[in-house]
């Protein structure tokens, strides 16, 4: 869900990565932009007329029926959690606000308990493209719903996974180490943004 998007491209773009996802497109008014724009075509390629698409006329009507939509979590650079530190339901909405203001002072407090930030390692940068931002949490929640229906690593008699012949001791090993990743951006995160070596 974009909340008044300015730019054409980054709503086109966005369409183009909730259909490769298999998610819908919401758009809250107003746009800084016509639909019928050729850039918005143009950004989401042939591909754009599949875009399963809802335009809001206000904030205000849309969230009458938010309950129905799914779960709402909102993105600010400036959210106190990241985004790994959630565990996405089934039924869903990602709100994303504009390019140039990010999302409305008041949805930013009265969801506060909702909101969360991609990490970002250079605390000077504000915020990162708003259709950059749209692939990195949807992928996000796509890569949670994979790792939760994988089957459990099958372990050899020994206890070690090796040895087995099947690669599934690798493959633990990879997921343990993608987790050890994940917590460590979590901490990084929570620094003061001190630089890696």
């Amino acid at each position: 869900m974009l909340v008044e998007p300015e730019i054409h491209w980054n709503t086109g773009n966005a369409g183009r990565t909730c259909l490769a996802a298999g998610a819908r497109l919401h758009l809250v008014e107003p746009l800084g932009f016509s639909l019928d724009d050729r850039e918005v075509r143009r950004a989401g390629l042939d591909y754009w007329p599949r875009v399963q698409l809802r335009v809001w006329p206000s904030w205000e009507a849309l969230e009458r029926r938010l309950p129905e939509l799914g779960e709402p979590f909102f993105f600010s650079a400036e959210a106190p959690r990241g985004l790994w530190s959630v565990r996405y339901p089934e039924r869903l909405v990602l709100v994303f606000g504009r390019e140039s203001a990010g999302l409305p002072l008041g949805l930013r407090k009265r969801y506060q308990d909702r909101l969360l930030a991609i990490p970002m390692a250079d605390p000077a940068l504000r915020a990162l493209n708003l259709s950059s931002a749209v692939a990195i949490v949807l992928y996000e929640v796509l890569r949670q719903r994979e790792a939760a229906v994988l089957p459990a690593p099958a372990v050899a008699a020994g206890g070690s996974g090796s040895g087995s012949g099947s690669g599934s001791g690798s493959d633990a090993a990879v997921r343990d180490r993608e987790v050890e990743l994940e917590r460590a951006g979590e901490r990084k995160a929570g620094d003061a943004g001190d630089a890696a070596d």
